[in-house]
């Protein structure tokens, strides 16, 4: 083996070890009481067992899974057909839509949160899940739009313009012929913004006051707030909210890394 793949090897391995433990960490504190975790020595799985009553871990989990795919049921909606309309269609003014758009992406959530709170709230959609939603889904829709335009870019104008021939028109085009050739460009959006929307904890803190309809991250936010807070406790309830996200990326890596080099590729 030369040398480089050596230094490449080595490189990735501490980059792994680096990545693994916070998660190491997460279940060797997770497998402790209080009283062990602070002698430092001991086995036990009572933080688990005890877990569910100091958070409803299932129905945040469950609150998370519904504001994630309500809200990336929206992104990719609006997404996949105003990429293909960029990508395929020529109107006035086209450019400059897109650029507004993507320039978009470049606002950073700080400094729009306040705004958006005030808007969501005179409407009275801070109680459910669709305040949330609405601000994820506007968050997320100007990424997708910029990854499926250029995805799109990429498809030949002979598969559209054969659709339309044939009488399927641009929607018939776009879902029959474009959409079925885009898996790795909706997969790529999908896993992003899931991560994105499931670690998120201000958008959640802020948009869904009732109690009983927070994420996950909500919910492990006031739990460490608490006056006698049980790490061990607090370990398994993160380990917990990390497992989702990671099965999806893992799921999904290949369509992923596909979808990210298409421009490479392309």
């Amino acid at each position: 083996m030369s040398p480089g793949r050596v230094a490449l090897f080595v490189t990735m391995l501490a980059i792994a070890v680096g990545m693994l433990y916070p998660f190491w960490v997460m279940i060797s504190d997770s497998l402790h009481t209080q009283s062990q975790f602070i002698s430092g020595s001991g086995f036990s799985l009572g933080s688990w067992r005890q877990l569910s009553a100091a958070l409803p871990v299932g129905r945040q989990v469950l609150n998370s899974t519904v504001i994630c795919s309500m809200s990336i049921f929206v992104i990719l909606a609006v997404g996949l057909p105003a990429g293909f309309a960029f990508a395929k269609l020529r109107f006035r003014a086209s450019s400059l839509v897109f650029l507004g758009i993507v320039s978009a992406m470049m606002v950073p959530l700080q400094a729009i949160v306040m705004p958006e709170f005030v808007n969501v709230t005179r409407v009275g959609l801070t109680s459910g899940y669709f305040g949330a939603v609405l601000v994820y889904a506007a968050l997320g829709t100007p990424f997708s739009i910029f990854l499926f335009t250029t995805y799109f870019r990429g498809v030949p104008d002979e598969l559209v313009e054969a659709g339309i021939v044939d009488g399927l028109g641009y929607v018939g085009a776009l879902w029959r012929l474009v959409v079925p050739v885009a898996v790795p460009a909706i997969a790529t959006v999908t896993v992003l913004q899931f991560i994105q929307i499931w670690d998120d904890l201000l958008v959640g803190l802020l948009f869904i006051q009732n109690t009983a309809d927070r994420p996950i991250t909500v919910g492990l936010a006031a739990l460490a707030s608490g006056r006698t807070t049980s790490i061990p406790q607090l370990m398994a309830g993160s380990f917990v909210s990390a497992l989702p996200a990671m099965l999806v990326y893992l799921g999904f890596q290949r369509y992923l890394v596909k979808g990210l080099t298409m421009g490479i590729d392309r």
